[in-house]
């Protein structure tokens, strides 16, 4: 392929290349600040002198909040069991109900589709799904923030569209040597779809993990609460000093209202409520970037 050397092209690239690094700078920024304050002392904090590097480096917030606070850590693994219960079933589902829905020759399958359709369109509401959740006894559970959101309609349609675009042969050359549907499905067709499916996942983990809505609504139990609804609680509050208090850890509170700021506690928490995403996405980013265009037209 010959590369275009034209003065045009050059002035595109260079404008290209100038708004990547903006993209860049305006994402990393926030990002690097508030490491930078969850890593400074809290007089440098109260006194605003923290930018993009600490200032007089500690590591007094996340000491407390991980090592003398239990609240905090066993919110991060309530999270971390949400999001992979929650994604593995959200996977599963999506892609069975998705292969089933992509047949054509599926008996009342029109009908089958519009029911996928109008979720996205119209709901119930709050309170009727409320009250579900409540009569089938999976209240303060896990199933309770993770069954109400089990498929998603928008990657529920776009896995119908690549699986239609999966080569019909191949499912029949497997069909020929005695596969069933599920066979087909488990050992033909889900090992050449990673890409998609790895897609639909990360997509769902995050969901699952940004998530704190669901839990406020369904949990009721302060040792199940997921970390995003903490750290909820935390910037409300202020300080999580007020809420160990109300949790009847009045000592900890008073000592933490002494030596740390409310600024510092939140955004150490942010900090590790970041870091598991960050931490993931490289093990998963070849599959992201051939199957983020899943479901898209092919010629």
């Amino acid at each position: 392929m010959v590369k275009d050397t034209s003065f045009g092209s050059r002035v595109l690239d260079v404008v290209v290349h100038a708004t990547m690094v903006l993209v860049v700078l305006i994402t990393l920024l926030p990002i690097v600040h508030v490491a930078s304050i969850s890593l400074s002392s809290p007089d440098d904090i109260v006194r605003g002198e923290v930018g993009l590097w600490p200032s007089n480096f500690s590591l007094g917030a996340y000491q407390t909040i991980l090592f003398e606070n239990a609240h905090i850590p066993r919110s991060f693994l309530n999270s971390v069991l949400i999001t992979i219960v929650g994604t593995a079933m959200n996977v599963v589902f999506t892609t069975a109900a998705a292969y089933v829905l992509s047949k054509k020759d599926l008996l009342l399958r029109p009908l089958f589709m519009t029911i996928c359709i109008l979720p996205m369109f119209f709901t119930g509401g709050i309170i009727p799904q409320f009250l579900l959740v409540q009569s089938l006894g999976m209240m303060n559970t896990i199933w309770s923030v993770t069954v109400p959101v089990l498929i998603s309609s928008w990657w529920l349609i776009i896995m119908i569209s690549f699986f239609k675009n999966f080569p019909v042969e191949i499912e029949e050359a497997a069909k020929l040597d005695g596969c069933g549907d599920l066979q087909t499905l488990i050992r033909i067709v889900l090992p050449l779809s990673t890409a998609a499916v790895a897609t639909i996942g990360l997509f769902y983990a995050v969901t699952h993990w940004n998530s704190y809505f669901t839990a406020m609504l369904y949990l009721r139990n302060y040792e199940n609460y997921p970390l995003q609804l903490i750290l909820r609680e935390i910037v409300l509050q202020n300080t999580l000093a007020d809420q160990l208090a109300s949790q009847g850890n009045a000592s900890l509170a008073e000592d933490m209202s002494s030596n740390l700021t409310p600024e510092s506690v939140q955004y150490a928490t942010l900090v590790i409520s970041i870091v598991p995403m960050l931490a993931v996405y490289p093990f998963i980013q070849k599959y992201f970037v051939r199957g983020i265009m899943i479901g898209s037209l092919k010629g």
